[in-house]
């Protein structure tokens, strides 16, 4: 047999396992007048305590453990798996709405102050190439005449 304990805000209800006769609590050390088989702790201060409630020869004991706070407010399951859903859906919206709007804006050429419009590249003139390696034209043979291939 287990006891049962019931938190709300800073009440802290425990029911004993024992069914008959009357009931002694005992709460650190401390005896208690109440004989009733729940016991009622007001205005708990989350500090550990030992309970232990006893009828006749039976004895039980509990290491009380409860955290307690004057201005919670108690959720039930429904409730908090309504929240999770609900964020959950409004952030996959909102990556579906980023994901579409940055598709559509990688085919366009950007237009921020630091890019130059593409005329630009077209008014510009070729490189200079370098005269050492000119291509050989036609009509030019007497400037490579020199570089005949030695036979052996």
């Amino acid at each position: 047999k287990e006891f049962l304990v019931e938190i709300s805000g800073t009440t802290v209800t425990i029911t004993c396992p024992l069914t008959e006769g009357s009931i002694v609590w005992e709460l650190a050390g401390k005896k208690s007048d109440n004989e009733e088989r729940k016991h009622v702790i007001e205005n708990h201060d989350s500090s550990p305590v030992n309970v232990s409630c006893s009828s006749g020869s039976e004895k039980y004991e509990m290491y009380l453990n409860a955290r307690v706070c004057a201005n919670c407010e108690e959720l039930d399951t429904l409730a908090v798996t309504g929240i999770i859903t609900a964020d959950l859906l409004i952030t996959f919206g909102v990556l579906i709405l980023v994901y579409y709007f940055s598709k559509d804006r990688k085919g366009r050429a950007s237009t921020s102050a630091g890019s130059r419009p593409r005329g630009q590249k077209m008014q510009r003139p070729p490189p200079v190439p370098n005269p050492d390696y000119e291509p050989i034209r036609k009509g030019q043979r007497e400037v490579y005449a020199g570089l005949e291939s030695r036979g052996f």
